[in-house]
């Protein structure tokens, strides 16, 4: 029988790349997983890799769906009970719209509402949706971890991505609004990236980069798992890179390193209020 006091995660974006090896990292850090995704086969294919036992349940759901994050939340509850851990990973590709968006980007007006939708919901509603109904229960018992992927901030900004890249920086506001609200709560909330081109299937053999010279997903691991550690308890409203993550270096070093301000602290100021 599993003790009561070991963690419990939830993992979105779950089947395959980044998702994958996330929820590897966390198993093999001792983490219960409810790993989300709408592939079914990816989902079973990591299980059956996993061989993680009780310590894994598979939640096949697709995120463009309303009941998608209350239907996630009760399987992951009905196996393990209390969820300490959100990981809202999920991403949804712009070859969605044009499988050679790469080759002819996308420009913002062949864009259609229709089509803009699916990003916003999943890398934006569904994120929130997950987590106001998690960060309750996370807040009674004292500890809890929102783990957001966002994407590279220049990748929001950049020409052809109009659909990924501005749902993304929704994601990315929205963790820094979490940050603040959730202050001395004990729960926190930050962003982790890759920070650049990796080798998930999101990127197609077609944009020309060699698989072997991106960024591989493992290196999310060990920054996730320093971040949902009682190690990180103090740090929230931030966001790391984790191709600059040095696993030579002790966590504090390595985070420091890798990290900076979520979103656009830096420069951002609010705005003049009337006496």
């Amino acid at each position: 029988m599993m003790s009561d006091t070991q963690r419990s995660a939830i993992v979105t974006g779950a089947a395959g790349g980044i998702g994958r090896a996330m929820v590897r990292g966390l198993l093999g850090a001792g983490i219960r997983v409810a790993a989300v995704d709408r592939d079914r086969a990816g989902l079973e294919a990591l299980a059956g890799a996993a061989a993680a036992g009780d310590a894994l349940v598979t939640v096949p759901a697709d995120l463009t769906e309303d009941a998608a994050p209350d239907e996630i939340i009760a399987a992951a509850r009905g196996r393990f009970g209390r969820i300490d851990i959100l990981v809202n990973n999920a991403g949804i590709g712009q070859g969605s719209i044009r499988p050679d968006n790469w080759r002819r980007p996308i420009k913002f007006w062949e864009v259609s509402p229709a089509q803009w939708r699916p990003f916003l919901a999943v890398h934006a509603v569904a994120p929130l949706a997950l987590a106001r109904a998690l960060v309750p229960g996370m807040i009674e018992a004292g500890w809890g971890r929102i783990v957001n992927v966002t994407t590279s901030l220049g990748t929001m900004l950049r020409s052809g991505f109009a659909a990924y890249g501005p749902s993304k920086a929704a994601l990315e506001a929205m963790s820094a609004v979490m940050a603040s609200d959730l202050t001395g709560t004990g729960v926190t909330a930050n962003v982790l990236v890759p920070g650049g081109v990796t080798n998930t299937g999101m990127v197609p053999d077609e944009a020309g980069f060699p698989r072997d010279r991106m960024i591989q997903p493992e290196i999310m691991a060990p920054p996730l798992l320093w971040l949902v550690s009682d190690a990180a308890a103090g740090v929230t409203g931030r966001r790391f890179l984790a191709v600059h993550w040095d696993p030579a270096l002790p966590p504090e070093e390595a985070a420091e390193k890798a990290g900076a301000p979520v979103a656009w602290t830096a420069i951002a100021t609010l705005p003049i209020e009337p006496r």
